[in-house]
């Protein structure tokens, strides 16, 4: 069974009627906010954190945790990191070095991560036990031996298997350490209840979670009991969730970023790699949480609250490419097949890889948004999109898009 693409106002309609989107003020954590009161009044603001535009930074990702969970009010200036686009004059005066996340605090501006949650430590008080107690500054110090462990089996080809092995040891025997930390509290975090120990190790295990899985064939997340129990845990909360990203995007803004991701071209690893570009995205360790009802709501409010530059900045003719999106959106809305035009499979697998969390939502209503986009590009042929830069991602400058 087949039918017609709905219109633009009859998808609005549909969305309307399914989705009211959270307040981005004081509502749940979010990518989009450009203001976070909590409830207060905006004269309690003594924060401006200055972050990445596209919502991926890991330095940012911190912060940005952190003040969520402590419900401290505070404004957000975005800013383009430099492998998405030129940074923004304004934000160089401001920070010569051009290095994210800052934070005007009271007027004063600070940079690097641990400084900045050091000073928001002195000024709103800690979240659980703080930086330099004893018991995080241990911990601290195992994420950065981890952190060192995935970079050397990552960022740097093996030039044999037996030094791709060495590699991939090391790091096991740095999760292992990870491991009996996690164990010797009876909950899943890394301390007796969730704190700043937490928050740090956040941004970078995301990370290994979805690169050692997409270009090693490891899983952080299944291969370890206690990891999967902390991000379990995590999953739970509503703050960490607003802040989540899933595999497609990390993996493919990991490498310009990091100097480059080395695949090992094992069977496993090709298995996984085809499932995060290709799909199907269900099942993926990305995310266990059960999915909102809302999910393809959300991504349709979304994709037609951007549709126009989604159209406009697409390789492919506008007038086939608006055509091929609403047949994919109605697909994903009725769950009936909408054939797109001949020759639209390329430019709607172009979206299908350019759809970023948590920038442009959530991470399972991408999951419903990338399904329906192969699903329809199917129909009518295999073509894929031009390719994801793997040396840089210029064509995901945030001068393309209004982002909120």
């Amino acid at each position: 069974m087949t039918t017609n693409s709905l219109t633009w106002q009859e998808l609005t309609d549909l969305t309307t009627a399914q989705f009211t989107p959270s307040d981005p003020v004081n509502g749940a954590t979010n990518a989009q906010a450009k203001l976070r009161l909590f409830g207060q009044t905006e004269s309690a603001v003594r924060v401006t954190l200055y972050r990445d535009n596209h919502a991926w930074c890991p330095y940012c990702q911190k912060i940005w945790l952190w003040l969520e969970e402590k419900q401290i009010p505070y404004r957000i200036e975005k800013v383009t990191m430099f492998c998405y686009g030129e940074k923004e004059s304004w934000y160089k005066r401001k920070v010569p070095s051009g290095m994210l996340p800052a934070l005007e605090l009271d007027g004063r501006i600070i940079t690097e991560s641990d400084d900045i949650l050091i000073a928001l430590e002195q000024a709103f008080g800690t979240l659980g036990f703080g930086m330099k107690d004893p018991h995080v500054f241990r911990l601290r110090q195992l994420e950065r031996l981890l952190f060192r462990a995935w970079c050397n089996w990552l960022c740097r080809p093996a030039n044999s298997a037996k030094e791709e092995q060495r590699n991939r040891e090391q790091f096991s025997d740095a999760v292992a350490i990870i491991e009996t930390e996690l164990g010797k509290t009876p909950g899943a975090y890394f301390l007796e209840q969730f704190g700043t120990a937490d928050v740090i190790f956040t941004p970078y295990v995301e990370r290994m979670n979805a690169s050692l899985y997409y270009y090693k064939g490891y899983s952080l997340r299944e291969e370890n009991p206690r990891f999967s129990a902390w991000f379990d845990a995590m999953e739970n909360r509503a703050t960490y969730r607003g802040t989540q990203s899933d595999f497609h995007t990390h993996v493919h803004d990991l490498p310009p970023q990091m100097g480059g991701c080395w695949e090992n071209g094992e069977p496993q690893m090709l298995v996984n790699k085809s499932k995060v570009d290709n799909g199907p995205w269900d099942g993926l360790p990305d995310a266990t949480f059960t999915e909102p009802e809302t999910a393809r709501a959300e991504a349709l409010y979304r994709t037609i609250k951007h549709h126009a530059n989604i159209i406009r900045v697409n390789p492919t003719d506008d007038k086939l490419m608006d055509e091929a999106l609403r047949c994919a959106l109605t697909t994903m809305m009725t769950d009936v097949d909408c054939i797109p035009p001949q020759g639209s499979d390329a430019a709607l697998r172009y979206l299908r890889d350019r759809i970023s969390v948590p920038r442009d939502m959530s991470i399972y209503a991408a999951k419903r948004l990338r399904t329906a986009l192969e699903k329809t590009a199917a129909l009518v042929g295999d073509a894929q999109g031009v390719p994801i830069p793997f040396n840089h991602r210029r064509d995901q400058n945030p001068a393309n898009f209004t982002l909120n």
